[in-house]
């Protein structure tokens, strides 16, 4: 964080490290303009200031955390230990289910993993004002909303879904990989993708995931469309991986970290989802793994479901 703000006031460009949920590594060089110059942006549209209180409980090693907690110290406010001497709080969806009940009378900031509406309204009502955001290592801020059905373009930004892929033209944009190139590509009128999948509809984007894909009896399927179809239905956590299969290769796995959405869930597979795309397994997982950013680790989610099924 200091060595943030003292490139800043250099000049200088940083160098920060990120992993996403596969938990590979990546180093991506980026000025630090690229994320002071949308500070007052986000100040302004969560009410943060300099007598506000930030609690920032992951590793700064991961992106948002450190915007966060370079974002107080630029700003003014402080950073605390503990959820209850905080105004604001910097969190994965994860944190803020588990953190819940010492959240009231605090805004929150949520981003890292979608967030679903269930788990938005549970926020409500627990007195808690709740923000999300996607972004990326790469594009910083894409879009701003309150929870993953209500994304809209963070001010500034451009956005545009390219056969089901989200393309971006941002100031925000990070300059380059420091190593081996990573999943940004770009196009010849300044914008970019890291090949998220999404949908963008009367200014609402709504976002799928990466397209990883699982090849179940010669066919091969989106992860992140059979979870595009399925999420709406569950209010707590829902992952979709492949598993091994002796005679088809793979097949589609769902666990869900709350029993109680399996009947909706599989009733909506059952109507929408046909052949390939209908999941084979169903699993109940209340704790799923995480990776060291607070994020669902997906490998992790596949070699659970791979032992449970022996």
């Amino acid at each position: 964080m200091a060595a943030f703000l003292g490139a800043h006031d250099a000049g200088s460009d940083v160098r920060l490290a990120s992993s996403g949920s596969s938990g590979a590594p990546r180093a991506i060089v980026r000025s630090t303009g690229s994320w002071v110059d949308s500070f007052p942006t986000v100040a302004r549209v969560c009410g943060f200031g300099t007598d506000s209180t930030a609690w920032v409980p992951g590793p700064l090693s991961a992106s948002m955390n450190l915007f966060a907690a370079v974002l107080a110290r630029h700003t003014g406010a402080s950073l605390v230990d503990t959820p209850a001497d905080a105004t604001h709080a910097f969190v994965t969806p994860t944190t803020l289910r588990r953190s819940m009940g010492s959240l009231g009378g605090t805004v929150v900031v949520v981003a890292g993993d979608r967030l679903p509406r269930g788990l938005a309204d549970q926020a409500l009502e627990a007195r808690i004002e709740v923000h999300h955001y996607y972004g990326a290592a790469e594009l910083s801020f894409v879009a701003w909303g309150t929870h993953a059905d209500d994304l809209r373009p963070f001010p500034d930004v451009d956005v545009e879904v390219r056969d089901g892929e989200i393309w971006v033209r941002t100031p925000y944009l990070f300059s380059r990989y420091d190593g081996p190139p990573g999943s940004l590509r770009r196009d010849g009128d300044g914008f970019a993708t890291v090949g998220d999948r999404g949908s963008f509809d009367a200014g609402v984007l709504v976002v799928h995931g990466r397209e990883e894909g699982v090849t179940t009896g010669g066919t091969t399927v989106l992860v992140a469309d059979v979870e595009a179809v399925l999420r709406p239905h569950a209010s707590g956590e829902l992952v979709v991986v492949g598993v091994p299969h002796d005679e088809l290769g793979q097949v589609l796995a769902v666990v869900l970290s709350d029993e109680s959405d399996r009947a909706a869930v599989q009733a909506a597979a059952r109507e929408q989802l046909g052949g390939a795309h209908r999941p084979r397994l169903w699993l109940h997982e209340p704790d799923l793994p995480l990776t060291d950013t607070g994020k669902i680790d997906r490998a992790a989610v596949a070699r659970l479901v791979g032992r449970r099924r022996h």
